[in-house]
Formats: structure tokens, sequence, C-alpha cells
């Protein structure tokens, strides 16, 4: 019998992945000392927290712990480690291209407000991918528990930098509260900017969830996206349209969206035709990068290396990737594929 292929091995596009989420543990006790912030054992026993986000205490403990990592973030030199080490840790699970997706507005009181954050976030990622040789781009997302003015804002400040690394934005934090119609209007100012609409939906909410990012927000891309498959008509609109779903299977368990792995509906989109870019969503709460979410799909769903390497295809065509370099990573698969 062959030996099953290495998913690191295997090129691939990372679309879902959250900047503070990203960090490395070592990393967060580190800064934590460096800044004397006192962290909960959640966060500095060494192992993933038990986390379940399905009620409103469940959801509010997970952001209290997000938050509390973030605080660790106070200056330059914090912010170009946390994004070089990420790129160190995307090249060695084989991504090849990182849209990576952040709020300014959360690290600007420390870096001098909302332009120089977002500029030093964009330099540091510039120099992330040239020592690394990992693409990476960035996704400005709003918070939909805060103001859609607010997220005007952002989308405004997001499209200004259109042309200097960022490439989209998106919609954040829990969907089951406020509506999505309230941040149509960023999303105009995105998207009018030429600017993908990539919002969250479809993970702690149901389907309709989805359909709203699709209807009111003109989603090109919908983050997780995986409660679709509940509606059979809203997973053929998704595969007739080919709107990507950047699917997070180990955080939809770690958060209680599903009991078990093998519950994540990626047979169901997957065999519908319905593009999907596998993520990690936030490995320093949920214990898994991006080579575990293809070893997940093998192991527990049983896609075969054939379709591991449609699923990173998949990933490379959701991608805001420039042509040329398409091109260069699908061939990259291709060889993967044909090497064996």
């Amino acid at each position: 019998m062959d030996q099953p292929r290495d998913v690191r091995a295997l090129p691939k596009a990372h679309l879902h992945l959250h900047f503070t989420g990203s960090m490395r543990p070592a990393t967060l006790l580190e800064l934590a000392e460096k800044h004397r912030v006192r962290l909960p054992e959640a966060l500095s026993s060494g192992e993933p927290p038990k986390l379940r986000a399905t009620d409103e205490r469940g959801w509010f403990r997970f952001q209290r712990l997000y938050d509390t990592a973030r605080s660790v973030l106070r200056d330059e030199a914090d912010i170009r480690r946390l994004v070089r080490e990420t790129a160190e840790d995307e090249a060695r699970d084989g991504s090849r291209w990182l849209e990576i997706q952040v709020d300014p507005t959360s690290y600007a009181p420390r870096l001098g407000g909302l332009i120089p954050a977002l500029e030093l976030i964009l330099d540091a990622t510039g120099e992330a991918s040239a020592a690394t040789g990992v693409g990476i781009r960035v996704l400005v997302a709003a918070n939909r528990m805060k103001s859609p003015m607010d997220a005007r804002t952002l989308a405004r400040l997001a499209v200004r930098y259109a042309d200097q690394g960022v490439v989209g934005f998106g919609l954040s934090n829990d969907e089951r509260r406020g509506l999505a119609r309230d941040f149509d209007r960023a999303f105009a100012i995105a998207r009018n900017g030429g600017l993908l609409a990539a919002p969250h939906g479809g993970e702690l909410s149901g389907p309709e969830s989805v359909r709203d990012c699709l209807d009111d927000l003109g989603a090109g891309r919908i983050g997780h996206g995986v409660r679709a498959a509940e509606d059979p008509r809203l997973v053929q609109r998704l595969a007739d349209r080919q709107v990507t779903c950047e699917v997070c299977p180990s955080s939809n368990v770690s958060l209680g969206v599903y009991e078990e792995p093998g519950q994540v509906p990626l047979r169901t989109l997957f065999e519908a035709g319905v593009p999907l870019a596998l993520g990690a969503d936030d490995p320093l709460l949920f214990g898994s990068r991006l080579a575990a979410q293809y070893e997940l799909a093998r192991d527990v769903h049983g896609f075969t290396d054939a379709e591991l390497a449609e699923l990173a295809r998949q990933s490379i065509r959701g991608s805001r990737a420039p042509e040329d370099v398409r091109k260069v990573l699908l061939a990259d698969v291709d060889s993967w594929l044909a090497t064996g």
C-alpha cells in the first residue's frame, strides 16, 4: 500500500487566520512576561483552553481570552515578531499564500492610531514575506459588536491601502448579534474600492446567516459557511456561484458548533461542488495549525490525496493571489500529486 503523501509539502493557500490567534503559545508567555501581563491559567497552562461558544457565556469567555492574548501585543517589536513567526509556521505547513485577518482598531491605541497600526502591520507582512517566501496579504475586518459607522471608517481605510497589501474586508465576532445588513454601506465602500467582501457567516448561526452575507453584503467569500449544509438550495447557490467557504474544522469542534470532527460537513460541501479553503482560525486557542486541517480531512473524512490536492487548488483559486502566482502554485500542487 502506498504511503500517504506529506500534507505539509502540499502547496496551499491559507485564507482564514486571525492576527492575534496566529500567535505561538510560547510567544504569548514571553510577551506576557515582557509586559507584565497576568495570564489566566487557560492561557498559561501550555494546553489549548477548553472552549464552547454555543451560548453567550461561552462566547464571552472565548472573547475574554482572545482580548487578554491581544493585550500582550504592545509595541512594534511585538507586531513584527508575531508576523515573522506566523509566516515561519505557515511555510512549515506548506502554506504558500496567506491572507491574514486583522481589526487595526484593536491595536491602534498602543501603536499611535489606526493608520500607523495598519501601516506597521503591512510593513511587517512585507518583511516576513520576503524572509520566508510566503506571499502575505491583509484582510481588514470590522467587529460586528461595534457601530456600523466604525465599520465604514475601517472600510475607507482598507480601500486606501488596497494597492499596498490589503485585499479584502471582513466582519467578525458573534454573528448572532446584530444584522448583516447594518454593515451593508461599509461593504459597499469596500467592494467599490476593489476589495473582496469576506464576512463571517454560517458558524454560530444557521444558513440564514450565509444568505444574509450573500444578499446584504455582496460576499465573494464566506468565513466558515459550514452551516449552509443545512439548506440544500443554499449549498447549490454557493456551488453555482463558486463562492469559497473558509472552513475551519478544528475550531468548529472546539467552539461546539459540532460535537465531533466527523460531523463537520466537509464531504457534503465538497461533493456538492462548493469551493472550500481549509483554515486554522485561531491556532493559539484551538491548538492546531493549517496542515492539521488537511490531516483531519484525510483521517476523519477519508479524503484521498487527489481530493486533498483539489482542496489545495480550491484554496488557491479562492485567494486574491495574482494570476501568475496562482499558476505557479497550481502547477506545484500537480507536482505534489504526481511525485507520490
